[in-house]
């Protein structure tokens, strides 16, 4: 059983949903990520999710956007977020998730790239922008070192896809709680209720919600019906004026 596995069935018998904050590795610099992420769990946050630095980040909003060319203006890389993970699994046993999106990862090799995130102590990746109907390509390699591909539902996957793809589904499910991007839209609970509702049922692991979660009462709200809340735009947001601060 893997640490994801693990965590979810620990917050299950406490009745805790999961906290999931986001960060983009690299911004302001690796440096500061890893002490951003050991202040993270020291705080309580049950997973981490580590958000893979690209170009041309189609999925994101302004906010992680911006994160993300800070990163890659401080000279980020896949091989030095592996290098990070692989420190932080001294100190740390908390799931990480790397989000992000395919590119990188063609590039560097998919089976070099899991034998590497394996060994790094990687738990699970999330791909916004690798179709299903795709992933087999990167699986074969992922499946054997363990590590999950997490699946992406939004309120626009029609029922009897979301139902095979939460078939497959490993780790835990990623409901993206509205359309557009990251970051711009304020989360009505009230009507993702139903539909995580309906998830959880058909689902065979955990259901988490992200996209804009912008305040405790969102996540609290939130945390009511689902197995776990992603924050992440309202984080990168406290980290850019931090950063801007200690200028």
């Amino acid at each position: 059983m893997g640490r994801i596995e693990q965590t979810f069935i620990q917050l299950k018998e406490r009745q805790q949903a999961a906290l999931i904050p986001f960060v983009t590795a690299g911004d302001p610099n690796l440096v500061t990520t890893e002490q951003i992420i050991y202040t993270l769990v020291d705080a309580g946050a049950d997973i981490i999710e580590l958000g893979m630095p690209f170009s041309d980040p189609m999925a994101d909003g302004p906010t992680i956007q911006a994160a993300s060319e800070r990163a890659l203006a401080a000279g980020t890389t896949l091989t030095g977020v592996l290098d990070l993970v692989e420190r932080v699994r001294q100190r740390t046993q908390v799931p990480i998730v790397l989000m992000g999106y395919y590119n990188p990862i063609l590039r560097y090799g998919t089976k070099l790239f899991a034998e590497h995130a394996k060994n790094a102590g990687i738990d699970g990746l999330l791909l916004v922008d690798l179709p299903p109907e795709e992933k087999d390509e990167l699986c074969t390699y992922l499946a054997p070192q363990g590590i999950h591909l997490i699946t992406l539902l939004a309120p626009t996957t029609p029922e009897l896809r979301a139902e095979k793809l939460l078939s497959q589904a490993r780790g835990f499910v990623y409901y993206v709680s509205m359309t557009g991007v990251t970051g711009t839209t304020k989360v009505d609970s009230a009507s993702i209720e139903a539909q995580v509702r309906r998830l959880r049922d058909l689902s065979p692991v955990p259901v988490a919600v992200g996209f804009g979660i912008t305040t405790a009462e969102d996540a609290e709200s939130i945390a009511r019906f689902s197995d776990a809340v992603v924050v992440g735009s309202a984080l990168v947001n406290v980290i850019k004026h931090n950063a801007d601060s200690s200028r």
